[in-house]
């Protein structure tokens, strides 16, 4: 029997290698970018596509001139990728600008079908992309929106009310994957089937911005209906991805021009779409696939997430550790061991989150901080206006990155920076 050759996954500096923004400094220090969850840096394979799109091949679609076929091409092209990404078939894929603008559109065509009886469930844990639609449409159609609790102690969803929320009126259940601010993986096939067990043709949303760039996506296995992420938040450009259900999306009553394809899955996007944000798209998914080195695009994509989990779980004990032996410092969510990405909010006594994050740029090391729109997640955190400090490992992320931001917490931590 012939032995199969193991797969080979690359390492982090052979990663780093693609992004050249990894060789900028900030005074004598290299910039160190712990500010992924809120758009990470983008190789060199993604730029070149985009600019080989607009500089070869920009055209609008659905002509007879050559660009344009080759614009529906590439636009095809980027379908099959995504789909591959996300464990879906082509044409249940769609594009916009972002997820918060695909999800107001999705909240405006669901709730055309809906009544004064309905209702719709929301949870404390999510960016407010996955609230704030909801309640939108539950104001101009008069439906009820129902709020699953947070437990700011242990950093997930309160199950029991998840189950006290839904009943036979739901119609609906927006869940987070992962919670953007503290990293927090839920379970949301479980929800999922919670929902479906009182309610069979509720309507399941998932927010996969924050999980997307973290665990691989498996559309089928989390028993969504639709499913929305962004690519700026897995090495791709800024536009949004939107999964939806074929049979979902035929049904949708989309807002939409008269002349407008109307069949799946054009018929959610709105007017002119950015053609070389889709190219950039495929492209990212694309340079995660190409981590690791045979097999089909979806088998590379489990076996490069697989390896960069490890990775990240590692960097995230590192950086929860050293964290937590800094006098002053409180760390929010779950601990490593458990289902969450490697994501960590923290705030240290007696500094703004604003000054924190000044101090460690003025070292190089690129955090975010406020409320990072998981307005909620900080209110019940006790922690409003100010909000946290993040910091989010990338594939791109070392050891001696996370050590330089335990070492420049814990010096302003001791008032020494």
């Amino acid at each position: 029997m012939t032995a199969v050759a193991p797969v080979r996954v690359c390492s982090t500096a052979e990663i780093r290698a693609h992004f050249p923004a990894l060789a900028r400094r900030q005074g004598d220090d290299m910039v160190a970018y712990f500010d992924g969850p809120g758009g990470t840096q983008v190789p060199t394979e993604v730029v070149e596509a985009m600019s080989d799109y607009l500089y070869h091949h920009n055209a609008n679609t659905h002509w007879a001139f050559p660009t344009s076929v080759e614009t529906d091409e590439a636009i095809a092209a980027s379908r099959r990728t995504l789909a591959d990404f996300l464990g879906a078939a082509p044409d249940e894929i769609a594009f916009g600008q972002n997820m918060t603008s695909l999800t107001f559109h999705l909240a405006r065509a669901i709730g055309r079908s809906l009544g004064t009886k309905d209702e719709l469930v929301v949870t404390e844990l999510d960016h407010h992309a996955d609230i704030a639609p909801w309640r939108a449409v539950a104001r101009e159609r008069g439906l009820t929106v129902r709020t699953v609790r947070l437990l700011p102690e242990r950093g997930e969803l309160d199950w029991d009310d998840l189950e006290r929320q839904l009943s036979s009126r739901t119609r609906l259940l927006a869940i987070g994957a992962a919670s953007n601010a503290i990293g927090t993986i839920t379970d949301v096939a479980q929800a999922a089937a919670m929902a479906r067990s009182v309610a069979p043709e509720a309507i399941i949303f998932v927010d996969a911005v924050h999980y997307a760039p973290h665990q691989l996506v498996d559309v089928r296995k989390l028993d969504c209906d639709l499913l929305a992420c962004s690519s700026y938040k897995f090495y791709g450009p800024h536009i949004g991805v939107l999964y939806g259900r074929r049979e979902r999306l035929e049904a949708l009553d989309v807002p939409k021009l008269d002349p407008a394809p109307n069949t799946a899955p054009e018929r959610m996007e709105t007017g002119t779409q950015s053609h070389e944000s889709m190219v950039g798209a495929a492209a990212a998914v694309d340079f995660l696939a190409s981590l690791a080195n045979s097999g089909d695009r979806r088998t590379r994509l489990v076996a490069g997430y697989a390896a960069l989990h490890e990775r990240g779980e590692h960097l995230l004990r590192r950086l929860w550790e050293g964290l937590a032996g800094v006098s002053g410092v409180r760390l929010y969510g779950r601990p490593p061991g458990q289902p969450r990405t490697p994501t960590v909010g923290f705030t240290v006594d007696g500094v703004d989150t604003t000054t924190v994050a000044r101090r460690l740029a003025d070292r190089g090391v690129f955090v975010s901080n406020g409320d990072f729109y998981a307005t909620t997640v900080v209110e019940r955190l006790g922690l409003a206006p100010d909000g946290l400090v993040r910091a989010g490992c990338a594939c791109y992320t070392t050891d001696e990155e996370v050590d330089r931001l335990v070492d420049g917490v814990r010096g302003i931590a001791a008032g020494l920076s």
